[in-house]
């Protein structure tokens, strides 16, 4: 007589964990790149809001006749009460930028100064970048380090 042998479908434990452990090397792997990835997308997203505020800074200017102060800063760019002279708060025509366009993607201020020190384009524009320490190499600036 012969006998069937009967094996129930499915995984063994066996089986299951060394998916896992696949699964978790593959993990290891792959997430240390993903947020590299992310961090070269905020510092290329820097460079750009940097480049747009010098554009609106540029608008600004031929509205007004100058750039915002130092003092002013670039809350100018949103608000007319914020320039020094109502006079000139006459000729505004903006917002010229969003309030939350004024901050990084790491969340810092982006530092303004007028008249440049460090540039021909009239005004400095300078994030801290991704360790947030200003003086550092990875500053995203609005001039030539």
């Amino acid at each position: 007589m012969m006998t069937k042998s009967y094996r129930a479908g499915g995984f063994t434990l066996l089986e299951v964990l060394l998916v896992i452990v696949i699964l978790v090397a593959l993990a290891a792997i792959l997430l240390p790149q993903l947020g590299a990835i992310g961090e070269g997308a905020r510092i290329d997203t820097t460079g750009l809001l940097i480049k747009t505020l010098q554009g609106k800074l540029e608008t600004f200017k031929l509205n007004i006749g100058r750039y915002p102060t130092t003092s002013e800063g670039l809350n100018a760019l949103v608000d007319a009460s914020e320039l020094s002279d109502q006079d000139l708060a006459k000729k505004w025509r903006g917002p010229y930028i969003e309030r939350s366009q004024l901050k990084d993607p790491w969340n810092n201020e982006i530092h303004y100064v007028q008249p440049g020190e460090h540039n021909e384009k009239g005004v400095d524009l300078a994030s801290n970048g991704p360790d947030g320490d200003e003086g550092t190499d990875d500053d995203i600036t609005n001039w030539e380090k």
